[in-house]
């Protein structure tokens, strides 16, 4: 019985001797850390620009109808195009101090987002609301699907550039290798554009178009992560 109980307590002992060479083997593999990446053009088929009304009064309701009304008309004026998105933005109003600290006045602004592919219309559109509203911001991006696309195959070409360089790797040290884990990022996103606020035109002068360059966005891809030599 004595002799039983003592083979029971040793067999754990056994199976971490016999298990040692394996982990000190797998201790001494050597790991090599690397990164790759691959960018591929987007096309800019996407415009977007902001819009807003702006005044100074008296009084925080006298701006009100004066900011709204322009708003409203701005409104009015982009919903007749079917191919332009608009969206109310935000709206801020605050005091004009003077001296002594002593508000003389109030500020208030308030904004639209426009958003479409049609950058013909779209720059049609703020030629027209410029004779009212000023422009905050214009940026030309790609469109989400447009920027998957690219960003898909980006993403593909680092996965290969990663496996190439890590066989690379691999090969100058005369061993095989397995990848132990990835990390993918992307990015590229266009500037925002910042744009002046265009004086109001006359009432009857003809509205010219806003120029718009779509151009390409440029959008990357980064493969890091880690490899393992065989021994």
């Amino acid at each position: 019985m004595k002799a039983l109980t003592a083979l029971r307590h040793a067999l754990p002992v056994l199976a971490l001797l016999s298990a040692s060479p394996a982990l000190a083997a797998a201790d001494r593999q050597t790991t090599i850390e690397l990164a790759a990446e691959a960018s591929r053009p987007a096309a800019n088929d996407l415009a977007r620009a902001t819009v807003f009304a702006e005044a100074t009064g008296a009084t925080p309701g006298e701006l009100g109808k004066r900011v709204n009304g322009l708003i409203t008309d701005g409104l009015k004026m982009a919903r007749s195009y079917g191919n332009v998105r608009v969206q109310s933005g935000a709206t801020h109003t605050h005091p004009v101090y003077g001296k002594g600290n002593r508000i003389e006045g109030w500020r208030m602004r308030s904004d639209l987002t426009l958003e479409s592919t049609d950058a013909a219309a779209l720059s049609e559109l703020l030629g027209k609301l410029q004779a009212s509203l000023g422009v905050a911001n214009l940026s030309m991006l790609p469109a989400a699907e447009t920027r998957r696309k690219a960003e898909t195959e980006a993403t593909l070409a680092a996965l290969a550039a990663f496996r190439e360089r890590a066989k690379v790797i691999a090969d100058a040290l005369g061993k095989p290798f397995r990848i132990r884990h990835l990390s993918v990022s992307s990015s590229g996103r266009p500037p925002v554009m910042p744009v002046m606020r265009a004086a109001a035109m006359a009432a009857d002068a003809a509205p010219p178009p806003m120029p718009l360059e779509a151009g390409e966005s440029l959008v990357s891809s980064t493969v890091s992560g880690q490899i393992e030599l065989i021994e």
